[in-house]
C-alpha cells in the first residue's frame, strides 16, 4: 500500500504526470536558484529524464498527490555521475509545490523514497542544497544527511553566484 499521511499519498512517477512534473520544475527555474536548469522545459524535452527513474531500481521517482489528485511535488534518486565506479551512490532531491510548502510532503517523499532505497545496492546518497535554503537542510538534516562540503559560487543564476552545499547520508 502507497505511504499516505492525511489527504496526501506517494506512489510512483508515471508518464501522465508529466506536465503536471514538468510545470513544477519549471516555476523553480523561473522564480528560484535552486535549480541551475536556467531555461524552462516542454514536456517532450522532461520526458527522457521521467523515464530515467522506472518505478524499480536505485534510480526512483516519486509523487505525492493531495485528495483532490494534483501534483504537490516529487523526490527522486538519481545516479549521482555517468562511470560504473559510482553505480552505488544516488543523487537525491525533493521538489514541493509552492502551495504545499510545510506540509509535510517533503517528508513524507522521503520516507518512502529511502524505503524503497532500502532493497537496493546502494550505498550512499547525497543531495546538492543552493545556499541559502535552510528549509531544505533541516529536512535533510532529519534524515541523517550530513554537511560534507560547501562548492562555492559554482553557479551563476539571475545575475549572482551561488554556493552550493553537500550533504551526504550514509545508507549500507
Amino acid at each position: 500500500m502507497p505511504p499516505e499521511h492525511g489527504d496526501m499519498q506517494v506512489r510512483a512517477g508515471a508518464e501522465t504526470d508529466l506536465t503536471a512534473l514538468t510545470d513544477l520544475y519549471n516555476h523553480y527555474i523561473r522564480e528560484t536558484a535552486i535549480t541551475f536548469d536556467t531555461a524552462p522545459f516542454s514536456p517532450a524535452q522532461r520526458r527522457p529524464w521521467l523515464l530515467s527513474h522506472p518505478k524499480d531500481g536505485p534510480h526512483r521517482l516519486l509523487v505525492a498527490q493531495g485528495g483532490d489528485g494534483g501534483l504537490l511535488g516529487y523526490a527522486t534518486s538519481s545516479a549521482f555521475r555517468p562511470k560504473g565506479a559510482y553505480a552505488t551512490s544516488v543523487e537525491t532531491t525533493v521538489y514541493c509545490a509552492p502551495d504545499a510548502a510545510g506540509r509535510g510532503v517533503g517528508t513524507l517523499l522521503y520516507t518512502a523514497l529511502f524505503a524503497a532505497l532500502a532493497d537496493e545496492d546502494v550505498h550512499r546518497a547525497y543531495a546538492g542544497i543552493t545556499q541559502p535554503n535552510e528549509a531544505s537542510g533541516r529536512l535533510h538534516a532529519r534524515f541523517g544527511f550530513r554537511p560534507i562540503g560547501t562548492f562555492t559560487e559554482v553557479g551563476r543564476k539571475f545575475g549572482r553566484y551561488w554556493d552550493v552545499a553537500w550533504y551526504q547520508k550514509d545508507l549500507r
